[in-house]
């Protein structure tokens, strides 16, 4: 936390004496934080300004962290929007986690640049379930929400109207298609398990020949972060999960404990965004973060708790996750600059 963003906190947020500071417990979930996917993004962009310097420019935010793309703005990469924003020459841009549009890889290569495709394994697996589908002759429904960069990455590996986008179970059974014996489904990887599920039996209801993907398209972290909150849900009073506002996963994770039992759920960004006159007369809270959140900030969170209540912090371990993913092969067995 910078100097004079804790001088603002500590200013609107004074702490209370130790001796009048009420009991609070804070039960921690785990699984929480970085996945695999956000780890390998991060890495690559900071390996290839080890090993290239800086620039390095990133298109769109690597991940949706703003901690984290600061972080990485103040080692020397730079966010641009579309490709044309980089000035000529060999500087490396990379893709963010979430995917691209084939147009786009292919614009850098008519523009000669050194492109590193960050997208996440996961996402790159729904990616060639959806070409292999079309390769088939058969029309994909994506389930996903509408805007978020996946989406947009996923419906352009394919020609315009190959893709069909529904985001809901009633969308599903309003549905009008081509052929219902010609028809694939793949999801976006940072749905709710829950949500996801009523959508595809609404399309199983309907089209009983419908192809699903192999393995579950919902990746293992969003699924073992919607678990864990749903385990400390009927035991808390609050919810808090840190997290962006345009992350997806994070946001899920606010309507999984809401419907899991929990009476309250806050999606918070840093601990200078809580309201202490909202967070008065508490117990028991539950405290998680987006698969694109790094821990200082849960720990930031805990923190500023210390500052209000005597904390007791239980860690509620659901299962334990050791998935890695390789970086590209560009980025690999090179020594930094």
């Amino acid at each position: 936390m910078d100097v004079p963003r804790q001088l603002d906190f500590a200013a609107r947020n004074p702490q209370v004496p130790a001796m009048d500071r009420p009991k609070l417990t804070i039960l921690l979930a785990a699984p929480r934080g970085f996945c695999a996917g956000v780890v390998r993004a991060i890495d690559i962009v900071e390996r290839a300004l080890a090993l290239y310097g800086a620039p390095v420019y990133v298109r769109h935010e690597i991940v949706h962290n703003k901690f984290v793309v600061d972080d990485l703005k103040a080692k020397g990469a730079i966010f641009i929007d579309e490709l044309d924003e980089i000035p000529p020459g060999e500087r490396p841009v990379v893709f963010s986690a979430h995917g691209v549009p084939k147009s786009v890889p292919a614009d850098a290569a008519q523009r000669r640049m050194f492109a590193i495709d960050a997208t996440c394994p996961l996402v790159t697996k729904v990616h060639m379930e959806a070409q292999r589908h079309h390769a088939e002759g058969l029309e994909i429904i994506l389930i996903g929400h509408r805007g978020h960069p996946e989406v947009i990455g996923t419906m352009g590996q394919l020609p315009p109207g190959a893709i069909t986008l529904i985001e809901t179970a009633d969308e599903a059974e309003a549905l009008a298609v081509r052929d219902p014996e010609k028809l694939a489904y793949v999801t976006q990887t940072t749905l709710s398990v829950d949500d996801t599920r009523d959508v595809i039996a609404a399309l199983k209801r309907r089209f009983p020949e419908i192809k699903g993907p192999f393995k579950e398209d919902i990746c293992y972290a969003t699924t073992n972060r919607q678990d864990a909150v749903k385990s400390i849900a009927d035991r808390i009073e609050l919810l808090l999960v840190v997290g962006a506002p345009n992350s997806s996963n994070s946001k899920r994770l606010v309507e999984v404990g809401l419907k899991s039992g929990c009476p309250r759920a806050l999606l918070v960004q840093r601990a200078s965004d809580l309201d202490w006159s909202m967070l008065q007369g508490l117990s028991v809270i539950g405290l998680t973060a987006g698969a694109s959140a790094p821990e200082v900030l849960v720990n930031e969170i805990a923190d500023a708790f210390r500052a209000h209540y005597d904390v007791t912090v239980e860690k509620v371990t659901l299962r334990d996750e050791n998935v890695s993913f390789k970086l590209p092969r560009e980025l690999r067995d090179q020594p930094a600059a």
